[in-house]
């Protein structure tokens, strides 16, 4: 079994607090929606806004702390929210837009092997100047003091942003090796479920931006629970995720009963 358990006590309490939690403070915003309501019923349209506001924070208030409660057992350290570095090299920079530039340009084709070093080979070069990248939703440091962060993102990202979080990793490998060049660094997107499945994740959107070899650049659905977690973790998740809604299913329904039915569409 890959979560023992500590561990799936700590992911059952995440999903407890951060759904009750969730009911106590959630104030829906005013919005007539006058066929909307008369068609679906006004139950269902108080569900869809909950379900709508309850995804826009799922990542900080669930998926980060689960990851977190899976890595901790092993990996020598699991932390949330890091600052990745505070300097980067005039150099350093200068090759990340050059790597930028082919890519874009479809002049040369992702190889993050092959980016980390050249960035490396600069990273202490020229002026080193103060910079504030995206904060790592999680850093991960194994036994041998390889460093993984991961910036961890919505299951269908627009394809235009994929130009952004390639920088993102860059800067952060660039920041990472301003100050330890000699560190063992890995920069990934974590996708946290496939919404095709059972069909494999699209990526043709990223294609030619991330490094998609080996998990390079990208980990999806289980790739990156069992990374964390061991094998069989992401499928562990689900049966965690499944026994809590149930659980939980009274005080769902009693919640959204003052919506006027139950919140069961069955």
């Amino acid at each position: 079994m890959a979560l023992n358990r500590a561990q799936i006590v700590i992911i059952e309490n995440v999903l407890r607090s951060s759904l009750r939690h969730k009911f106590q403070t959630y104030n829906p915003e005013p919005a007539f929606m006058p066929f909307h309501t008369r068609l679906l019923g006004q139950d269902r349209m108080a569900l869809f806004s909950f379900i709508h506001s309850l995804n826009t924070n799922f990542g900080t208030t669930i998926f980060e702390p689960v990851a977190q409660a899976l890595a901790i057992e092993r990996f020598r350290s699991a932390e949330l929210q890091q600052v990745a570095g505070s300097h980067i090299s005039s150099e350093a920079q200068r090759v990340i837009q050059n790597i930028m530039d082919g890519l874009i340009t479809a002049t040369a084709f992702p190889d993050k092997i092959r980016e980390i070093e050249a960035i490396r080979s600069v990273c202490q070069s020229g002026e080193m100047r103060r910079v504030k990248p995206t904060k790592v939703d999680i850093k991960v440091v194994a036994y041998d003091g390889s460093i993984i962060l991961f910036d961890i993102k919505t299951a269908k990202p627009n394809s235009g942003a994929f130009k952004e979080f390639k920088r993102t990793l860059l800067e952060w490998v660039a920041v990472t090796l301003a100050t330890n060049p000699s560190a063992i660094i890995q920069t990934l997107i974590a996708i946290p479920y496939n919404p095709y499945e059972p069909k494999p994740y699209s990526r043709w959107t990223m294609r030619g931006m991330l490094d998609l070899d080996l998990g390079h650049e990208l980990k999806v659905a289980d790739e990156f629970w069992d990374f964390l977690g061991g094998e069989g973790a992401y499928l562990q998740l689900l049966d965690i995720f499944e026994r809590v809604g149930v659980e939980l299913r009274p005080e769902i329904d009693d919640y959204f009963a003052r919506y006027g039915h139950s919140s069961s569409l069955s």
